[in-house]
């Protein structure tokens, strides 16, 4: 008798698990944010974030979608993306700012999510969007349980704390005057014309823009209003944004005190490192710690064009 030889025959499954197989191990890429992925990031950062809105996302990204940025950067970050949808994001804000007399690119690197299912992609997408030596990188909100990470990432402490400042209480130079800047405002006499841009930029975003008229100069300056949150009344306080030095600050601190007061505002905070002398006030290192790397340190007193400015407190 021949033996027949016997012949494999492929069931439907077996043809198709090559295919599967291949389909599972296709990764996630990661791309940058363009216009038409806003609906979709606001949505993914309003999972990710649940103590945020909506609206409050989409604001501050139609605030990042016409703002000027460095030659080469990202509108708006990168994202991390998964069958044709985001599944992680990453926001990032660049700026050019003057830092010891040149100008720095820098890049503040804002509110970060993934998915729950691609947590395991989160470190190498954060270390992909941070690599150019030649930006500077800082994070102004990082979370306390962050800074142990943050720190094996390369960043380092500029500034370690606030100094709640009461400026009413300071006496000030005789003769100061205060004056708003609103979006609308056309020339600041004296002010250069970026400075004048900068206030109007930032009354635009919702910010207090201010300039402080001395004897000898006109000095700019920005406030952060401290927004209501999950049903809490906000502190009577404001936050600096902007000043050229903090020693200005303190110069006008007797003439803006007085602006604020009737307005409901006695209290201004202040990122710093240590107690400001002649600045009545309060310093605490339990909030307020704030991060970098890169080849130039920030400034203490230079928050603009950040998160706090473009998205709120």
């Amino acid at each position: 008798m021949i033996e027949r030889k016997r012949e494999t025959i492929l069931s439907f499954p077996d043809l198709l698990r090559p295919l599967v197989n291949t389909m599972l191990a296709v990764k996630p890429r990661f791309r940058e944010i363009l216009d038409s992925d806003l609906d979709a990031i606001g949505d993914l950062l309003t999972r990710g974030f649940q103590h945020r809105s909506r609206d409050y996302w989409m604001r501050g990204l139609r605030h990042q979608s016409v703002r000027p940025l460095p030659p080469g950067a990202p509108r708006y970050g990168y994202l991390l993306e998964d069958n044709g949808g985001p599944v992680g994001c990453l926001l990032m804000i660049y700026s050019s700012k003057i830092i010891d007399g040149e100008i720095a690119t820098c890049c503040n690197v804002s509110s970060w999510y993934v998915d729950p299912a691609f947590r395991n992609y989160a470190a190498l997408f954060a270390s992909m969007t941070q690599k150019r030596k030649e930006i500077t990188y800082f994070n102004i909100t990082p979370a306390v349980a962050t800074w142990p990470i943050l720190e094996a990432q390369g960043f380092v402490p500029y500034c370690r704390g606030l100094y709640f400042s009461m400026p009413a209480l300071s006496r000030g130079d005789r003769g100061m005057t205060v004056e708003t800047v609103t979006s609308s405002t056309p020339s600041v006499a004296g002010l250069p014309d970026a400075d004048l841009e900068m206030l109007k930029r930032h009354a635009q975003y919702g910010c207090l823009a201010l300039v402080c008229r001395t004897a000898e100069a006109v000095l700019p300056f920005i406030f952060f209003s401290l927004r209501k949150r999950r049903g809490i009344v906000p502190l009577p306080a404001m936050q600096l944004g902007y000043c050229r030095s903090i020693e200005d600050y303190v110069r006008c601190a007797g003439a803006i005190g007085r602006y604020l007061l009737p307005r409901g505002k006695p209290v201004v905070i202040i990122d710093a490192n240590a107690p400001i002398a002649k600045l009545p006030g309060i310093y605490s290192e339990v909030r307020g710690r704030k991060y970098f790397k890169g080849p130039h340190r920030p400034r203490l007193g230079d928050l603009a064009d950040t998160e706090l400015a473009i998205y709120g407190l």
